[in-house]
C-alpha cells in the first residue's frame, strides 16, 4: 500500500508537470514572437456587408447595453445588418424586439429572430441566423458584451486575404474591480488571451474562436460543415474543423471587446463547467481526426494539449486526495528525503503557473506588485474549481447530455449587490459540499503536518485549503 500511494502520487504529480511543462513552451513561444505583428495584407477599398449576430437566451439586464454598443459600431449603416438571435421566455423578448425597432427607425437594417424551442441552443441560433444573413462576414457578440466604435475596422480588413476564415479580438472586463473573485477571473482570462492567443496564432499552431468577439468568413463556416450542436462548446468545434479545412486565423490583441465577468461563484462555476464538459466533448469528437490529419506535428501535439487541458483537473483532485496518505507514510519511511522528486515536480507546475501570469500582467498593466498580491488567491481559485470542472470532463466524456446552460448575466458593472435581488441566479451544485469537504479535509492534514513536522508541505496544504473552502462556500453563501 505504502509503494502504490507513493507511486500513484508521483505518477500524478508528473503528469501535472507535464501539464505545467507545456504551458512554459507556450510562454517560450510568446517571448519569440511577441512582437510579431499581423496586419492586413491590404485594405477594402470597398467595405463589405457585415451581420452583426447577436445570440441570446432571457438577457435583459443587458440586452440593451448590449445592442447600444452595436449602435455605436463606426461602420456605413448600408453595410451593416444587426441580426437579435433570440430564444427567451421572459421579458427579454419585449425589451429586444422595443430596442429593435427603435434601430430601424435610426436608420440600422437590424432584425429579431425569434425561436421557440431552442433545437442546437446557441449553436442552432446562430446555424438559423446564418441561413438569412445578409453579410458576406459575420461577427458574434454574446449578452454580456459591449461592441467598442472601431471593432469592426480592426478586424474586418484581414480578410483581403483569401485565406482567412476568422479574426479573433482579445475580451476586455467591464466589471475587473467588482469583487477578489472578478479579478482572479479576468487573471484568468488575460493568460488564455495575451500569452496562449499569441503564443499559437504567431507560431503557426491552431487556436480557438472564443465563441464571441469574432469574425467568420461565411463561407469559412460553410465549408467547415457548419454550426453543429453535438457539443456544448460549438466555437471551439466549428473553430478546429475549419482550420483542418485549411483556414487562416488571425488573432488581433489590439481589438479589445469588454465584456461583464460572473460577479457570482455559481455563475462563474456554470461557466467553467460548460467550457469544461465541451473541450472533453470535442476531444472526443476531433482528436483522433486532428491526429489522422496532414499538418505538422507540432501543430497535432499543440492540439492535443488545448483539446485535454481541462483533464489535468481530473488529476489535480487525485492529488488533493493523496496529500494526507503521502505524507504520513513518507514519516514511516527509514530514508523520506529520497522521496523529494515531488519538489522539482511541484516547482515546475507552480512556477510555470507564476510566471505565466506575471508575464501577463506586466504586458497588459505594466509593473508586478498587482499582480503578486492577487496570483495566490487566482491560484487557489483554480485549485477549489478542480471538482467541479473535473466532473465536468467525466460528464463530457461519457455523458450524452448535451443541454447549454448560459451563464446568468447581471449587467453588474460598479460595486453594489443589486444582482442579488435580480431575476437570474445560477443553480446551487450539489458538489459544492465536496469541495467544503475537501477544505476540512485539508485543515486536517495541515494539522498533522504541523504536528509532525513536515514544514515544507504547508505552503502547498494552504493553497489547497484556501481553494477549497473559498469556491465551496462562497458558492453556498450566494445561493442563499
Amino acid at each position: 500500500m505504502e509503494t502504490l500511494v507513493i507511486t500513484m502520487y508521483l505518477v500524478v504529480l508528473g503528469i501535472l508537470g507535464i501539464f505545467g511543462f507545456h504551458r512554459a513552451q507556450l510562454l517560450m513561444l510568446y517571448w519569440r514572437h511577441r512582437n510579431r505583428t499581423l496586419v492586413p495584407q491590404n485594405s477594402f477599398t470597398e467595405l463589405p456587408t457585415v451581420t452583426v449576430q447577436l445570440p441570446m437566451f432571457n438577457e435583459m439586464y443587458v440586452v440593451e447595453r448590449l445592442l447600444d454598443g452595436v449602435a455605436r459600431i463606426d461602420y456605413p449603416k448600408h453595410r451593416l445588418e444587426i441580426q437579435v438571435l433570440d430564444d427567451s421566455t421572459d421579458e427579454t423578448q419585449q425589451i429586444a424586439k422595443r430596442k429593435v425597432q427603435e434601430l430601424r427607425d435610426r436608420g440600422y437594417d437590424a432584425v429579431y429572430l425569434h425561436r421557440t424551442n431552442r433545437a442546437g441552443f446557441k449553436a442552432g441560433a446562430l446555424e438559423e441566423g446564418l441561413r438569412v444573413a445578409k453579410g458576406e462576414f459575420l461577427i458574434v457578440f454574446d449578452a454580456d458584451f459591449v461592441p467598442v466604435p472601431d471593432i469592426l475596422q480592426k478586424l474586418v480588413h484581414h480578410f483581403t486575404d483569401d485565406r482567412v476564415g476568422m479574426v479573433q479580438a482579445r475580451w476586455g472586463h467591464l466589471n475587473k474591480h467588482y469583487s477578489l473573485l472578478t479579478h482572479a477571473q479576468s487573471m484568468m482570462l488575460d493568460g488564455h488571451f495575451v500569452i496562449e492567443h499569441t503564443a499559437r496564432n504567431r507560431s503557426g499552431r491552431f487556436f480557438n474562436f472564443n465563441g464571441t468577439a469574432g469574425m467568420w468568413r461565411k463561407s469559412t463556416i460553410v465549408d467547415a460543415g457548419g454550426w453543429q450542436h453535438d457539443t456544448v462548446t460549438e466555437d471551439m468545434d466549428l473553430s478546429f474543423r475549419a482550420q483542418l479545412k485549411g483556414w487562416r486565423f488571425v488573432y488581433v490583441p489590439n481589438a479589445i471587446a469588454p465584456a461583464e465577468l460572473p460577479c457570482e461563484m455559481n455563475s462563474f462555476k456554470t461557466q467553467q463547467f460548460r467550457w469544461a464538459k465541451g473541450s472533453a466533448q470535442t476531444t472526443k469528437k476531433l482528436l483522433w481526426t486532428v491526429l489522422r490529419a496532414d499538418i505538422p506535428l507540432k501543430v497535432k501535439v499543440e492540439v492535443l494539449f488545448h483539446l485535454t487541458n481541462n483533464f489535468a483537473y481530473l488529476f489535480l483532485v487525485v492529488l488533493a486526495l493523496l496529500q494526507l496518505p503521502n505524507m504520513l507514510l513518507r514519516r514511516q519511511m527509514d530514508n523520506p528525503e529520497l522521496l523529494l522528486l515531488d519538489v522539482p515536480l511541484f516547482a515546475a507546475t507552480c512556477g510555470s503557473i507564476t510566471v505565466f501570469y506575471l508575464v501577463t500582467h506586466r504586458a497588459l498593466y505594466g509593473g508586478l506588485w498587482d499582480a503578486i498580491k492577487r496570483l495566490p488567491l487566482m491560484m487557489a481559485l483554480g485549485i477549489g474549481l478542480s471538482i467541479n470542472n473535473a466532473r465536468a470532463v467525466i460528464e463530457g466524456l461519457f455523458g450524452r447530455d448535451l443541454e447549454f446552460v448560459r451563464t446568468p448575466k447581471h449587467g453588474v458593472t460598479t460595486k453594489d449587490n443589486v444582482w442579488k435581488k435580480k431575476k437570474y441566479r445560477a443553480r446551487w451544485p450539489v458538489h459544492s459540499v465536496v469541495e467544503l469537504g475537501f477544505g476540512m479535509y485539508f485543515v486536517v492534514t495541515i494539522g498533522l503536518a504541523i504536528v509532525t513536522g513536515s514544514w515544507i508541505s504547508v505552503p502547498f496544504l494552504v493553497l489547497f485549503m484556501i481553494g477549497f473552502l473559498y469556491v465551496g462556500s462562497l458558492s453556498l453563501y450566494q445561493s442563499r
